[in-house]
């Protein structure tokens, strides 16, 4: 068991001293937060935490250790992606002891291997209060008085560091989706793939403007949405047709881009399980799960779109929908495996959508 102290130390000039476990190491990047009661595996291999120190509200963690890497269709099972994205972790109460059917080693091990310091025995919600207030910050986690320099993942290309470098193929089905990998979590392939489809992952910049496809996704990722010029222009190119598209996340920035919309960077931004999003237009309110950190400025979107899903809790865009063609997104994630599952059938939409136009 480590005993060792560590510093978290915000932009601000607020420190917080605390217990090491994982990586012993330094680590900088943007401080931020997510009230999720379980899915830290998610969470941890998540590419949209790219450059991000992550703190959990939820006391208790490692209880239940980290599951195997097996593999079905050339995807983890368990996971979002092949390793983890955050910079440091940042914890309350670290279990040392773990107990679960699927646990093939401790959080602790899983952090070193992949080189992410962790803090542990803080106030964790105190910290949550303080970032509410004055937004997300840059930060670094301090190992043995170790002076390293601040940094602002944002201010990079992110979806470029985490998206393929090649074109995989996944899956036999009948219709064929061109994924458009931004940083692609590996349940959105999942749930494509349960919907007799072929899923055809691509880089962030690939060009499928001249290509034969029945339906184009493009996923979510981090960052801010603005740097990937180049997806956007190749999505405005796609609205020119009117084969089916549904973005999802920074996909439903992107997309929001490509109409001639504009983005904006939240205050904290939205990381939970449970954020209620209303369906415009109808009384129907879904519980949902989220990562992001930019929203749409819904009042710049294009004349021909309108909002799809508005968030209850502060009225920021949750999706956009074109008013004729069959373009639609969210900013939430409809594919959440450790979260809600009340907006899976956006899924069935989007197949069913393809199926008619095809």
């Amino acid at each position: 068991m480590e005993n060792r102290n560590i510093d978290l130390l915000l932009k601000d000039g607020t420190k917080i001293t605390g217990k090491s476990f994982g990586y012993k190491g330094s680590a900088s990047g943007e401080v931020v937060f997510n009230t999720a009661m379980t899915g830290y595996p998610e969470s941890l291999t998540d590419p949209s935490y790219k450059g991000q120190i992550l703190v959990l509200t939820y006391p208790l963690i490692g209880n239940y250790g980290v599951p195997d890497y097996k593999s079905e269709n050339g995807i983890l099972n368990f996971f979002e992606s092949e390793k983890i994205h955050i910079s440091g972790f940042v914890i309350s109460d670290y279990s040392w002891e773990n107990s679960h059917w699927n646990s093939q080693k401790s959080l602790s091990e899983w952090l070193i291997e992949n080189k992410i310091p962790g803090i542990y025995g803080v106030d964790t919600r105190a910290i949550t209060k303080h970032l509410r207030e004055q937004g997300s910050m840059q930060g670094k986690i301090v190992w043995n008085n170790e002076d390293i320099e601040f940094s602002d993942p944002n201010s990079e290309n992110l979806a470029e560091q985490v998206s393929t470098k090649e074109v995989i193929e996944y899956g036999n089905g009948k219709y064929r989706i061109i994924l458009v990998d931004c940083g692609v979590k590996f349940n959105i392939i999942r749930r494509l793939l349960k919907r007799d489809t072929t899923v055809v992952r691509v880089p962030w910049n690939y060009d499928y403007t001249n290509e034969k496809y029945d339906g184009l996704f493009i996923s979510n990722g981090p960052g801010d949405p603005k740097k990937c010029e180049t997806t956007i222009k190749h999505i405005a190119k796609a609205f020119e047709k009117d084969t089916p598209i549904f973005g999802i996340c920074l996909g439903n920035q992107l997309m929001s881009l490509a109409s001639g919309g504009d983005t904006y960077k939240l205050k904290y931004g939205h990381r939970s399980h449970n954020q209620p999003v209303l369906q415009v237009g109808t009384n129907r309110c879904y519980i949902t799960s989220q990562n992001h950190g930019f929203a749409t400025d819904a009042s710049t979107i294009g004349k021909e779109w309108e909002q799809l899903f508005v968030n209850v809790n502060d009225n920021t865009n949750e999706g956009i929908i074109h008013k004729t063609k069959p373009f639609f997104s969210t900013q939430f994630h409809p594919e959440a495996s450790s979260g809600p599952t009340d907006t899976d059938f956006l899924f069935d939409k989007f197949l069913n959508l393809i199926k008619e136009s095809v």
